[in-house]
C-alpha cells in the first residue's frame, strides 16, 4: 500500500478569498454604480455612484488575481 499524497486535495478557502464569488460581487457593485448614475430621482444615489463604480472596479482588479 502506498500512502496517498495530499497534493490532490484542494484547500478550502473562505468565501471572500475565492475568485468566482467575489468577481460576481464586484460585477454587481459596478452594475449598481451604473444604475445609481443614471437614475433621475435621488441626488444622494447620483453623488455616491462614482465611489461605487470605483470600489467595484478596484475590487474586480484585485479579485482577478485570486486563485480559482
Amino acid at each position: 500500500m502506498t500512502p496517498q499524497s495530499p497534493l490532490h486535495l484542494k484547500p478550502k478557502r473562505a468565501f471572500f478569498l475565492r475568485r468566482g464569488p467575489m468577481e460576481n460581487v464586484a460585477t454587481g457593485l459596478i452594475g449598481l454604480g451604473f444604475v445609481m448614475l443614471f437614475q433621475p430621482f435621488l441626488l444622494i444615489f447620483y453623488t455616491w455612484s462614482l465611489v461605487t463604480l470605483l470600489i467595484g472596479t478596484v475590487l474586480f482588479i484585485i479579485v482577478s488575481k485570486f486563485p480559482e
